[in-house]
């Protein structure tokens, strides 16, 4: 659980740090799907953009909670057979 934690609350605030500044920068009547105009509310183009940012900050986060892992963790064998 506070792997879970230590990976949802931060990209949580840095999503909501991306969006303010992206959503400052660009309009939602102004995004563009594949060429077409997004007919979406603001408010569901707002949160879309919340939930993909958060999405982008917490792989980030999730990939450096796996590389944080120590040497041992890594390299223990939990099946028989030889060692490596």
């Amino acid at each position: 659980m506070l792997k879970w934690i230590q990976v949802l609350w931060p990209s949580f605030l840095v999503a909501g740090i991306a969006e303010a500044v992206f959503f400052t920068v660009v309009s939602p009547q102004e995004l563009y799907w594949f060429g077409e105009p997004v007919h979406l509310s603001e408010l569901a183009t707002y949160s879309i953009g919340f939930f993909g940012f958060w999405l982008v900050c917490a792989a980030s986060s999730l990939t450096t909670v796996f590389l944080q892992r120590p040497a041992e963790e890594l390299n223990r064998t939990g099946q028989k057979g030889p060692a490596r």
